[in-house]
């Protein structure tokens, strides 16, 4: 029985190749508007706001995908193999790790967002409101990550 249930961790394998299949499918397509954002600025067809706009909505899409990528490395990490090669950064010993490093991403996604509607002209009077639901969502990521971190005990 004990080792039925300890191959059930494979069960992790689809879903962290499913993350790392769509952050590259995230970057990739970030990465393509960004080099239409280029061309279309270079050929003056837009404007500086519009370009900045579709620029950090590109970025928008590569950090998302970084979160899908951080996920399916760490899953994988965690549950199948501990031996993979990540950067040192990236290097995932357990859950809690794994929690700032997404926590870390998606700050950085929501400061992204924030910069975008702060930009667009079109969505000048919604500043306000993004801004204090930012604010208290990046707030309550640190409440979160300060209440549910382990100290680390090294006896």
């Amino acid at each position: 029985m004990k080792r039925i249930l300890g191959l059930t961790r494979y069960a992790v394998v689809v879903p962290a190749f499913a993350s790392i299949i769509g952050a590259l499918l995230l970057m990739a397509q970030g990465s393509i508007s960004m080099v239409t954002v280029v061309f279309e600025a270079i050929g003056n067809s837009s404007t500086l706001k519009e370009s900045i706009v579709d620029v950090l909505t590109a970025i928008d899409a590569i950090l998302l995908g970084t979160v899908l990528l951080v996920i399916g490395y760490g899953l994988f990490e965690l549950f199948i193999d501990t031996d993979i090669e990540v950067p040192a950064w990236l290097r995932v010993n357990n859950l809690d790790d794994l929690k700032s490093k997404l926590i870390g991403v998606v700050v950085a996604i929501i400061a992204v967002v924030f910069v975008g509607v702060f930009v667009d002209a079109n969505r000048s009077g919604d500043v306000i409101s993004y801004g204090v639901g930012a604010g208290a969502l990046v707030v309550g990521l640190a409440i979160f990550a300060f209440a549910t971190r382990k100290e680390n005990s090294d006896s």
